[in-house]
């Protein structure tokens, strides 16, 4: 892989189905395949926009700052107003002209087109009464009646509303249609109740009962009346997991704790007593068990029901009523009846709210809404008004509706047809997808007409083999035998490109039927959502389902928030932009689009040049530093860095060298500064320019944010590169970069001796296995009887997460933002240990004093199987864990703990693959080594050639053990 990319991955996270227009490098030319034919408007002009709020609604020009007396011009394509400098003009252009949509021949051309200063008086914004209605913010409409209004001036000649139309959801005009079915939000309230006899709004599944069987009968007048007896209607879960017992309606079932449960401790299992043995049916709900297990653990209540209806299929979940009471002790004092009688109104209380009713089949729909909530909670200042109407829309749709959309959003898509859709937990599946069509939420395909609005290369996608080749057999053709379904697929999509079958459109809506998909409006605004509340790419809403099963856990923190991550929307929509040429230039390596791979560098590095400098971190008013990550200025440096990778690989280093050279003077606080200035030195080099090598490596050394393995090998490049007569000097660090690191050379029978696989050599057992496992069992023997394991770092970053977890999720202000972070904002920042400093401080000297030991065995027990960064619960067993703490010694220990906090992000990766722990003094007295293993032909890299360095200044045993092949004569 290149170098960088992996990183870019990573930052890119879920790729967007549908993307908003490109910018104008990238648009012209061939795009790669997966690239979606239809977008969303959200440009680039929408900061240049926001000032239009701030005029009248009569049309008179803003006055703000820079752009005060710019004139505002009419598009030729969409017709909206935009500031009439070049560079607005030029770039809404751009984004116009790439939307893909065929002109009207009534449109004007560019030709025809004077670009004019609109009159105040104009009664194209002044006399227009619907126009005196609607304000441009962000370019579009602000009143969410206006959201929904069509423009007169403008229409089709089926009567719906042209795609330029300011009241369209897309400036596109093949989602005019879908614009023309936008209803007003308070519309859906009146299309539920008319349609709720039809099926959208009902709720009855057919294999529960219906709603009502959900709520609770509560034997008392309020929630903390002492009442005896609760009758909760509830549900059994996690059936397919255990054996197939035939079900019969009104036979009695009990329950029964499974406190030794891995996935949950509170479960409680449902027993059918309708056997001669009681057999085990599945659980309670998890939300219930949470509520009941304490009760039950203290036998303060006793619960009996039965099965109150018989599913229809096998594994869907059971209908039962449970019947709670009260099993007072007349011995109990009033004392010892506190605390449950505490459990007890918990109980009743949620009991009461009634959400612990909901059948885990609604639990995406619920998480999905919980999401949407939250993010126009904390960010509905980056949205416009049309967008936060869209969102809202989603809690006016009747529940079949909701749980449709996230079915299908969730899914891989894009498109599905609707005869191949089964969701158990919807019961009207058309009605369904009509109200999101209505809404706006979906695309549907249902005609002809289409067919040819969309990408059909993913309407082909829908079509099974057979289908294909039925449809190629239809249509006569030769080819139709084949049988690798890219084949079919490309004979369909040459097909359909010569426009010489006319027929095929017809015989493709006869096999793929109704289709429907997300709609861009609603991919684009929801990709959003998920990014702003998760905080990153990798996240979406598998981690509530995961967090519901029980299988992750995330840490307890405090979010004090005083800024936010986004200050204004024109940086979100920066951001945006940036990370949507990273996900174009990934496609584009996948698909070796090398044109397209190209521009996105040399647009990356035209935006790069444009953003603002870097400013001062020590005025008040400046967010903190380690927001810099969800800036477009984070994000072009990621695809630049690969691109340089790129040049170096087709050895264009004129190229390489300019970038880098951009990149260094741009970016002046980054920790690739140091991979930047060597890439820069080796390739100034390549081009036999040893002089500037030479400086730009000096510089380098110097420069503060160059740390680690880059700073090692620039040092050594200045001892390599600075014989005389260029330098007479020899610099200070010349004799700690040439200290002798300790080898250990072994033989080993090899098993493949192949330049660039892995090395797998004979074991001392005879098995196969790696280097290091065979480091591992000669230092267990002939090395001198060492115990340890093979981590590669990862057993320091969990001794660091374990005995640093106070202070990892310590409460500082700003560092926790998102609902599942699994370590704070500022990790791999500076501002780690310099915010925490006293804390951290504070644990090292506990470590120092001989007190590791103890706070890795309570950190280990109160937080076992908690997600946070670096730490792997599966990997290191506690004995490892405790047996490297305490053979380490509490000096070194804290010695390496302090370098992680200091720089975690330079000093995570690099570590010797092994560590070793023995104990030679029968009293306890332990003692450690680490040994980085290098197999034939293998060097060490400037990375652990630092860690080796940095190890031996705290004193710790380090070595190099070298493996190679058993000498021919031997």
């Amino acid at each position: 892989m290149l170098r960088g990319r992996e990183s870019l991955v990573r930052l890119i996270g879920r790729r967007r189905r549908c993307s908003s227009p490109l910018p104008a490098a990238l648009s012209f030319g061939a795009l790669p395949p997966s690239s979606p034919s239809r977008s969303l408007q959200v440009d680039a002009g929408d900061a240049e926009r926001e000032a239009a709020a701030a005029g009248s609604s009569s049309g008179g020009l803003a006055r703000d700052g820079a752009g005060a007396g710019a004139e505002w011009v009419a598009c030729p394509v969409c017709g909206e107003p935009i500031r009439g400098t070049d560079y607005c003009v030029n770039t809404h252009l751009d984004m116009c002209l790439t939307r893909g949509t065929k002109r009207k021949l009534t449109q004007s051309t560019l030709l025809d087109f004077s670009f004019s200063k609109k009159a105040a008086g104009d009664p194209a914004l002044n006399n227009n009464p619907e126009t005196e209605n609607m304000e441009l913010t962000d370019g579009n409409v602000s009143s969410d009646g206006a959201f929904f209004s069509l423009n007169n001036e403008t229409v089709n000649p089926k009567g719906s509303a042209n795609a330029s139309s300011p009241g369209c959801l897309y400036d596109s005009l093949d989602t005019a249609e879908t614009c023309d079915t936008c209803i007003p939000p308070d519309t859906f309230l009146s299309y539920r109740e008319n349609t709720a006899n039809n099926g959208v709004g009902k709720k009855n599944l057919s294999h529960i009962p219906p709603t009502e069987a959900f709520s609770c009968t509560i034997d008392a007048l309020s929630v903390t009346d002492s009442s005896n007896i609760v009758v909760v209607d509830t549900v059994i879960v996690g059936r397919r997991f255990h054996e197939n017992i035939e079900l019969q309606e009104g036979v009695s079932i009990a329950l029964s704790r499974d406190p030794q449960n891995a996935k949950d401790p509170d479960a409680i299992k449902v027993l059918y007593a309708g056997y001669e043995r009681e057999q085990m049916l599945g659980y309670l709900p998890r939300e219930l068990a949470k509520v009941l297990a304490p009760l039950l653990d203290r036998q303060y209540i006793e619960c009996k029901g039965c099965v109150v209806g018989v599913p229809e299929q096998q594994f869907d979940h059971v209908p039962i009523q449970l019947t709670c009471q009260k099993c007072k002790d007349k011995n109990e004092t009033h004392d010892d009846l506190k605390h449950p009688q505490f459990l007890w109104e918990n109980f009743i209380g949620a009991v009461g709210n009634g959400k612990l009713q909901r059948p885990s089949s609604t639990r995406y729909q619920t998480n999905f809404s919980l999401m949407i909530t939250d993010v126009m909670e904390n960010h509905s200042r980056l949205f416009t008004d049309k967008e936060k109407s869209f969102l809202d829309s989603f809690q006016l749709l009747s529940d079949d509706g909701q749980r449709l959309f996230v079915r299908i959003y969730t899914r891989k898509g894009p498109w599905f047809q609707i005869s191949s859709i089964s969701y158990r937990e919807i019961s009207d599946l058309g009605q369904a997808a009509m109200e999101l069509k209505l809404a706006g939420y979906i695309d549907m395909i249902s005609s002809v007409n289409d067919l040819s609005k969309y990408n059909m290369k993913e309407v082909f996608d829908v079509l099974s083999v057979p289908e294909m080749k039925e449809i190629l057999k239809e249509l006569q053709k030769t080819n139709a035998n084949c049988t690798r379904r890219h084949e079919l697929l490309s004979t369909l999509q040459s097909l359909y490109d010569s426009g010489t079958c006319t027929v095929l459109q017809k015989r493709i809506l006869k096999w793929i039927g109704t289709c429907i998909r997300t709609s861009d409006m609603a991919d684009e605004l929801l990709w959003r959502v998920q990014r702003l509340f998760f905080l990153n790419g990798d996240q979406d809403l598998s981690s509530f389902l995961l967090v519901d099963l029980g299988l992750v856990r995330f840490p307890v923190y405090a979010c004090t928030i005083s800024n936010r991550v986004f200050k204004e929307r024109s940086d979100l929509l920066q951001y945006e932009e940036a990370i949507q040429v990273a996900q174009v230039m990934d496609q584009s390596l996948d698909n070796n689009n090398m044109e397209i791979v190209t521009r996105c560098i040399e647009l990356s590095e035209n935006r790069l040049s444009a953003l603002p400098k870097e400013e001062n971190a020590t005025m008040a008013e400046c967010p903190p530093s380690f927001f810099s990550r969800f800036s477009a200025s984070w994000v072009y440096p990621k695809i630049l860095t690969l691109g340089v990778s790129v040049y170096e690989r087709d050895r264009r280093y004129t190229d390489a060298i300019r970038i880098l050279k951009r990149l260094l003077s741009t970016v002046y606080s980054d920790r690739k500064r140091g991979y930047w200035t060597l890439r820069l030195s080796v390739d100034l080099e390549h081009m036999n320019r040893q002089n500037e090598s030479l400086s730009i490596a000096e510089a380098g050394v110097i420069d503060p944010w160059v740390r680690a393995g880059p700073k090692i090998a620039l040092q050594r490049r200045v001892l390599r590169l600075s014989k005389p007569p260029r330098r007479w000097k020899t610099p200070s660090y010349a004799n700690a970069v040439k200290r002798n690191i300790n080898e250990v050379k072994i033989e080993g029978r090899p098993l493949n001796c192949e330049t660039g696989a892995k090395n797998i050599f004979y074991g001392y057992d005879g098995e196969l296995c790696g280097v290091e496992q065979l480091a591992l069992q000669y230092y267990a023997d002939e090395g001198g009887g060492w115990q340890g394991t093979h981590s590669e770092g990862g057993i320091w970053m969990t001794i660091f997460g374990l005995l640093m977890w106070d202070v990892i999720f310590s409460d500082i202000v700003d560092v926790f933002q998102a609902k599942f972070q699994t370590a704070p904002l500022d990790l791999e920042t500076d501002d780690f240990y310099r915010s925490r400093k006293d804390l951290v401080e504070s644990q090292l000297k506990k470590i120092q004093d001989g007190m590791a030991e103890e706070m890795l065995i309570s950190s280990w027990e109160l937080h076992q199987g908690t997600s946070c960064r670096g730490v792997n619960w599966d990997r290191n067993s506690l004995t490892d864990l405790r047996a490297a703490v305490v053979c380490t010694g509490g000096h070194r220990l804290a010695s390496l703990l302090r370098h992680l906090a200091l720089d975690y992000r330079s000093w995570s990766s690099g570590t010797p693959d092994l560590l070793l722990w023995r104990f030679p003094d029968e009293r306890g007295g332990g003692e450690a080594k680490l040994v980085e293993v290098k197999g034939p032909r293998d060097q060490l890299s400037e990375q652990q050639r630092a860690w080796i360095l940095v190890l031996m200044d705290f004193g710790f045993d380090v070595e190099v053990c070298k493996v190679s092949p058993v000498s021919k004569r031997r």
